[in-house]
């Protein structure tokens, strides 16, 4: 059976409010360090602060600054025994509190003199410098950097507290360069992301591999439009619940949206460029929601020339940065070498007929 687009398109705004509707975050999970970038943090302290007690930042003679005052090369102050040398990393010995270098304390066998003061600090990490105690490994609902873990390898950690939907994504034969374009980008999110394959194109081949039963979201990815062989949303109607198929979004027409039980499903082209599109206006919202992350950066600049868009569907625009300001690179079709070379994107909404050149407009970073 041929599956056919409605009449009228479902504006964009409605298709998102019923995909989010009763979506709630998930629960944190711990993850090894080595699997948490990208990853939403969920806010988890770190036990202990780092370092526990003052310790050497360099390496040299470990002493005491009060100790050393009217200390110089042209009135040396003796010792009455040589100093702890110390490497950076070693604890502090009792009663120092600087470190000076090599070249300031000259010792002759049992014999040694300093040749320069020091102060309180100098050349020292003083205790919980570094990482104050109760320190959140990861901004709560931001996305877990290199430095982010950086804090947690160093106060001893190997795994972290994270919200990372499972997410499904079902192949349908064709659409094997955008299911990998789909899984990288979702894997680059922080998803736990698994791929399925169907057997074929045909509605049943389809239906045995959309399973929700593990998973916080589904994607199936090609055999949404209207061609004799797309059977993605006849699959998807007969295991759960269509609630909209054909969009008022361009590129991204022919996705849908639904639901399997409570989980929800996005179907999206499988066209590389429809795909994408109908990810960044709906799949990210949805992944934000479930992982409870923050608002997403936008960046303004002024547009470098005018933007057209149709009124009555949004339109999905990709930018570039060029001297400060954001150059339109495709509007509505995306030419691949255009989603390749973008920085940003803007969606456009239905209610408006674009921009001019010179107007200031807020762009999501492809990449942040």
């Amino acid at each position: 059976m041929t599956q056919r687009l409605p009449s009228s398109l479902t504006p964009l705004d409605t298709a998102l409010a019923a995909l989010l509707r009763g979506v709630d975050p998930v629960a944190p999970v711990e993850v090894p360090l080595a699997d948490a970038i990208g990853c939403i943090a969920a806010g988890a302290p770190l036990p202990a602060a780092y370092p526990s007690r003052d310790i050497a930042a360099a390496d040299g003679w470990a002493l005491s600054a009060n100790d050393l005052v009217g200390a110089s090369a042209y009135s040396p102050l003796p010792l009455t025994k040589v100093p702890s040398w110390v490497e950076a990393g070693d604890a502090m010995p009792a009663g120092c509190d600087c470190v000076l270098d090599a070249d300031a304390v000259e010792v002759a066998g049992p014999l040694a003199q300093v040749l320069a003061e020091g102060v309180p600090g100098q050349g020292v990490r003083r205790a919980g410098s570094d990482i104050v105690e109760r320190t959140p490994a990861g901004a709560e609902g931001c996305p877990i950097g290199a430095t982010d873990l950086l804090l947690a390898r160093v106060a001893g950690l190997e795994k972290i507290g994270v919200r990372r939907p499972r997410l499904h994504i079902v192949n349908v034969p064709g659409a094997t360069a955008t299911m990998h374009l789909i899984a990288g980008i979702a894997c680059a999110t922080g998803l736990n992301a698994e791929t399925r394959q169907a057997r074929a194109r045909d509605a049943a081949s389809i239906a045995d591999v959309l399973d929700a039963s593990s998973c916080d979201l589904l994607l199936s990815i090609g055999g949404s439009g209207v061609g004799r062989q797309d059977a993605a949303i006849t699959a998807l109607a007969q295991r759960g619940e269509v609630m909209a198929h054909g969009l008022a979004l361009q590129p991204g027409r022919t996705a849908a949206v639904g639901r399997l039980g409570r989980v929800p499903v996005v179907a999206l082209p499988g066209s590389p460029d429809s795909a994408l599109a109908a990810w960044l206006a709906l799949v990210l919202p949805l992944v934000d929601r479930l992982s409870a992350r923050r608002p997403r950066l936008k960046v303004s600049l002024p547009l470098a020339r005018k933007i057209a868009s149709s009124v009555g569907i949004a339109e999905i625009a990709l930018l570039a940065e060029e001297h400060r300001a954001w150059l339109p690179l495709a509007v509505g079709e995306w030419p691949f070498q255009a989603i390749a070379g973008a920085d940003a994107w803007l969606l456009i909404p239905a209610s408006h007929e674009g921009f001019a050149a010179g107007t200031p407009v807020d762009a999501h970073l492809m990449r942040e």
